[in-house]
């Protein structure tokens, strides 16, 4: 039977994998990659992140809803503006999962560089004994 503790850690993980789910199918979009790069340099109405693509601006609208959706970018009212913007605590926190993967490789390869090196210099050695 499962604790409390392993029940609210079971629901975080969930909830995790929900929201890397929601955001990674977003992104595989490359018109929806293309309106995070836009917005990475500043929020747009979605006239201005529809004028470089051949799509409609109601197909716009409809990737913005999926990047709303997946928390990536959030829409706020000026006046009579309704700006898109990006989200960066989601972007971090897909960064953060990225990374813990990132690093865990960057050990494992220099836990193989030391070992690569130390092979080199054990033949090195044994080069110099047999010549002498």
């Amino acid at each position: 039977m499962a604790t409390d503790g392993e029940e609210v850690g079971n629901q975080v993980q969930v909830r995790d994998d929900d929201m890397l789910d929601s955001a990674f199918l977003a992104l595989a979009d490359p018109v929806r990659r293309r309106i995070i790069a836009r917005l990475s340099r500043g929020p747009a109405t979605v006239n201005e992140l529809a004028e470089p693509f051949a799509i409609t601006k109601q197909a716009v609208s409809k990737h913005i809803q999926v990047l709303e959706q997946a928390q990536l970018v959030t829409r706020t009212r000026d006046a009579q503006r309704r700006p898109v913007h990006l989200n960066p605590a989601r972007l971090e926190a897909l960064t953060a999962w990225i990374d813990q993967y990132r690093l865990v490789r960057e050990e494992q390869f220099r836990s193989l560089d030391a070992v690569l090196q130390s092979n080199a210099a054990a033949r090195g050695t044994q080069a110099k004994d047999s010549s002498s």
